[in-house]
């Protein structure tokens, strides 16, 4: 009942609320992205959803225009401080999570809730193995557990098996735990980036 219907509408209920703050947010630093490059103030990245349902997720860009893709030996996206595509204003962006508020708009559109699984590159689905598909059967978040208790410090198996721990544990107190674990993590700025030594690179366009 929570996950199916009461979850959604929490979801829209927030996202009209918050959308006149979230607005200004994205205006003003869409007007630093401008004025730093030129280059668009929107990403828009293909991500899996629900039931394997492939949209793009709307975030400010912190890269610099068609930046390289850069993965992981594990095939997730590479995540440094010391990543050089990042621009000036995008890594204040990362830090502070707010390049993610875009994704409000998604919420709207209902390809997104506000706590879920974090979405994965479309061809991440080849890579899933056993119950880790299970990942599909919620909208992905905009936070979730793994970005509440780990951010981008851990591996990408072990946050698939973090992400099939949620669903099958779904609930309000989860959720609750899950936001306000968030915010702090958000204050403190713990697990950011994942410092990851290994990375290699294949020729298409930039993933944020």
């Amino acid at each position: 009942m929570y996950s199916k219907y009461i979850k959604r509408i929490f979801d829209i209920l927030f996202a009209i609320i918050l959308l006149p703050p979230v607005l200004f947010v994205i205006i003003l630093f869409g007007f630093l992205i401008k004025l730093e490059d030129r280059g668009p103030v929107f990403y828009c990245g293909k991500r899996l959803g629900k039931n394997g349902k492939v949209f793009k997720m709307f975030k400010l860009r912190t890269m610099k225009v068609n930046a390289p893709d850069i993965r992981n030996p594990d095939g997730s996206t590479y995540n440094s401080i010391d990543d050089p595509r990042l621009t000036r204003i995008g890594k204040f962006l990362r830090k502070t999570s707010l390049d993610e508020l875009p994704q409000i708009f998604n919420i709207l559109k209902g390809d997104m809730s506000f706590i879920g699984p974090r979405p994965d590159l479309p061809d991440h689905i080849y890579y899933y193995e056993g119950d880790e598909i299970k990942k599909l059967d919620v909208l992905p978040g905009i936070t979730g557990y793994n970005q509440a208790y780990h951010r981008n410090s851990v591996e990408w198996k072990k946050r698939l098996e973090n992400d099939v721990y949620y669903i099958n544990n779904i609930s309000f107190i989860l959720d609750l735990k899950i936001l306000i674990r968030t915010i702090i993590i958000i204050l403190l700025r713990r697990g950011v980036f994942n410092e990851t030594t290994h990375t290699k690179s294949i020729k298409i366009n930039a993933t944020e």
